[in-house]
């Protein structure tokens, strides 16, 4: 049985834009399923492609001389409408790897430098409503903390949190479950947050 029968694009935006698809569902019904995708036309959903490549790049970076904080980001987010604490990221532009793309957000979002050490391939992010899937880099982070080179339409404060900081900034504030999940681990790693890299 097709589960998907048919894909029609219902916005034409340069970001983010809604499809419908004619799902076929397990019980042999039919309904409209919703989809926001970063693709530009119904052929390109990963829907129809089954490719996995990345969207975007969310950063893991590691600071300080003792390797003790991470780079975090509280940035002002429209569907909330309020601020959450993520880690840098962003857009993986066309032609460009996950890495170029990471060494720039990480640069535009925070001013930081950041050197890669390791990358962890796409994973899908909010899979119920989106397509969207973004690959990981891991690194070093050097250089003084700016947001001089972000965008007009960016609110974005850059947040150096040590392992007692991210354990507040879990119980009091906003976090992206992506985040969340990370920072946990930070806290109950000891020494360098990347020595399990080698274990993978």
């Amino acid at each position: 049985m097709e589960r998907i029968n048919g894909i029609k694009k219902l916005t034409d935006n340069r970001y983010l834009n809604l499809y419908e698809l004619d799902a076929a569902f397990r019980d042999g019904s039919r309904a409209p399923y919703y989809v926001a995708s970063r693709r530009k036309s119904a052929e390109a959903l990963k829907a129809a492609t089954h490719d996995n490549c990345p969207d975007g790049v969310i950063l893991y970076g590691v600071y300080g001389q003792e390797k003790d904080k991470l780079v975090l980001v509280r940035q002002f987010r429209y569907p909330i409408g309020n601020y959450v604490y993520e880690f840098p990221a962003g857009l993986v532009e066309p032609g460009e790897d996950m890495v170029a793309a990471g060494i720039r957000e990480m640069y535009e979002e925070t001013g930081l430098h950041l050197t890669p050490v390791h990358t962890a391939r796409p994973f899908f992010t909010t899979i119920g409503m989106t397509d969207e899937s973004c690959g990981t880099v891991f690194g070093y982070c050097s250089g003084n903390p700016t947001n001089a080179n972000q965008e007009g339409s960016e609110d974005i404060q850059v947040v150096l949190a040590d392992r007692e900081e991210c354990r507040r900034i879990l119980r009091e504030e906003n976090v992206a479950i992506m985040c969340a999940y990370m920072l946990m681990h930070f806290i109950a790693s000891e020494g360098d947050p990347l020595a399990f890299l080698s274990m993978l």
